[in-house]
């Protein structure tokens, strides 16, 4: 994976993947329109059944504009995954400038009751150029 557009963190025996692309053909770098997918894989390492109940996420753009976003599940579901399985959604997110980063977390509960938070690390969303955020100043 590329460290720059991706992220991956274990939280609670919860694995989070999450990984960026481009999609210039939605975007439009002249108007300062920049649009990205993201893709997201939960696996369950535990022994319980876990639900995502709910999202907080964290988009910074990089002129540090923070946008949060938070709600019920992820793309109109809130997924129940069994031990040893995975659940996987592809989202998008538009910026206002060439490159920014997405983090946050998920809230989950176990089939005993327990409710906890899993997190998603920060990972780059980078547009059209060919400037590396990190070499050029950008948050590390």
């Amino acid at each position: 994976m590329d460290q720059a557009v991706s992220s991956e963190c274990v939280t609670h025996a919860v694995r989070v993947r999450a990984s960026s692309q481009y999609l210039p053909e939605h975007s439009s770098p002249d108007d300062q329109h920049f649009y990205f997918a993201y893709h997201i894989t939960i696996s369950n390492e535990g022994e319980q059944s876990v639900k995502l109940v709910s999202r907080e996420l964290l988009v910074i753009d990089s002129d540090g504009q923070q946008d949060q976003v938070t709600g019920p599940g992820v793309v109109g579901q809130t997924p129940e995954i069994a031990p040893g399985e995975t659940f996987e959604y592809t989202s998008f997110c538009p910026l206002g400038t060439r490159w920014g980063t997405l983090e946050g977390s998920f809230q989950m509960i176990r089939d005993d009751g327990d409710i906890f938070d899993v997190k998603i690390g920060r990972f780059f969303l980078i547009g059209a150029t060919d400037e590396h955020p990190v070499a050029a100043g950008g948050p590390s």
